[in-house]
């Protein structure tokens, strides 16, 4: 027999045909749409099309001056150099926590936080850290496009709760209670919301919170825009308005949003001992710790001066009544004016069925697709929120950009 003829050693056989390259559960995990659309926009724009892009939840502000100079001072300190407590520096989690104990009126202790890399991994790590396969989680939609894909990893299914325009985007107790069943593990809560920048009154956020207490419920709430209100409005913690949840909530958080600073990835978990202890030994094998110097940026943007923050929501707060109004003027788009974070979440059913400019587009997404396309202009279609003919329209970006934006789409759609 030739070397030819010789069988293949075992350990170097190929593998099985029917093997896919790649695991089931990673391959499942679909791509963030908002991303997805910022990267198109910020692409068309190095290839030179005047594309404004309303896709990305991202202040366009600087980040403010004293933070950057913490970092600064942080980047010379020899401490930052090496590997720190894969839960977070003790200094950034008592701000956390002094943070959370303000909002909630509750005592909490530094080993309650668990410092992350930013917002998006202190949902996976929670839901990884509570869920196990045969779980649902009550997500109302729209939801942000990372809580499903989340679920999903950790084995659970998400239950969706669709509130529309009609109801602010807020879900009833009738729809939650109607998702309840025995295998329901935690509801998910985003007050202020994205996409839709719905918030929710303190009457609708106690009677949640004594429902899930009711009915052994965890609750997960992000708050990451709660400092981004407006109309009078203002934010209610769950746990400020039902303390007994103390033992089964989970507070997500971050200093993205708030302080501009969505490139320095810093998030938290805010829960139990119990859970947070599972959770850092989850993320000691996952990253250890955060970047140390975004860690003492993050502490500067916590403790120090409060006047960036309110210019920067006043500055929001001008352009969501400038984006309300616009887009109010597009034929076949309701508008429900948003009360938190920085987005618009107009339903565009209205101008759906029609022809443009040669191409029939009836969802959403064909329609996003034909306004970047022939306006230039990149929004997210309601399919990444679950919740299909709907557009959302980040307003965390300049004002004449803003402006000039949804004119085109207005020209557009007039047509």
């Amino acid at each position: 027999m030739s070397t030819d003829d010789a069988p293949i050693p075992a350990r170097h056989a190929a593998p099985a045909a029917a093997r896919e390259r790649i695991s089931r559960r990673i391959g499942a995990i679909a791509p963030s749409a908002t991303l997805a659309v910022d990267s198109t926009a910020k692409a068309l724009k190095a290839a030179g099309r005047p594309v404004i892009g309303f896709g990305a939840g991202e202040p366009d502000f600087p980040t403010p001056q004293h933070v950057v100079d913490a970092a600064a001072e942080a980047v010379r300190d020899p401490r930052n150099h090496r590997y720190t407590a894969a839960a977070g520096l003790p200094e950034l989690r008592e701000a956390v926590a002094a943070t959370v104990a303000s909002s909630t009126g509750l005592e909490i202790e530094p080993a309650q936080v668990l410092i992350t890399n930013g917002g998006k991994q202190a949902v996976y790590q929670t839901f990884a850290t509570l869920l196990d396969p045969g779980d649902e989680v009550i997500l109302p939609a729209p939801y942000w496009t990372t809580y499903p894909e989340a679920i999903r990893l950790a084995g659970a299914t998400e239950v969706e709760v669709l509130a529309g325009a009609e109801q602010d985007y807020l879900p009833t107790m009738e729809q939650l209670e109607a998702a309840r069943t025995e295998r329901t593990r935690a509801v998910l809560l985003c007050s202020p919301s994205n996409p839709t920048g719905a918030v929710m009154s303190p009457e609708q956020i106690r009677e949640l919170g004594r429902w899930a207490l009711e009915h052994g419920i965890w609750v997960i709430t992000d708050e990451i825009y709660q400092h981004l209100t407006y109309d009078g409005v203002e934010f209610t913690s769950v746990l400020a308005a039902v303390p007994e949840l103390a033992e089964t909530t989970v507070i997500l958080g971050g200093v993205a949003k708030t302080f501009a600073m969505t490139g320095w990835r810093v998030g938290w978990m805010v829960g139990p001992r119990d859970v947070i202890t599972a959770a850092s030994n989850l993320q000691s094998h996952l990253t250890s710790n955060v970047n140390n110097v975004a860690q003492r940026a993050a502490v500067a943007a916590l403790t120090g001066p409060t006047e960036p923050i309110e210019e920067m929501r006043l500055a929001f707060d001008r352009r969501r009544r400038t984006i309300v109004e616009k887009l109010s003027q597009v034929p076949g788009f309701t508008v429900p004016t948003p009360t938190g974070a920085f987005y618009a979440f107009p339903d565009v059913t209205g101008a759906l069925g029609r022809s443009i400019r040669g191409t029939e587009v009836t969802t959403s997404a064909e329609l996003a697709t034909a306004i970047l396309e022939h306006a230039e202009v990149a929004a997210v279609p309601g399919e990444a929120f679950g919740a299909p003919g709907h557009l959302r329209f980040s307003y965390a970006l300049a004002d004449e950009d803003l402006a000039e934006g949804i004119d085109r789409v207005i020209a557009l759609l007039s047509e």
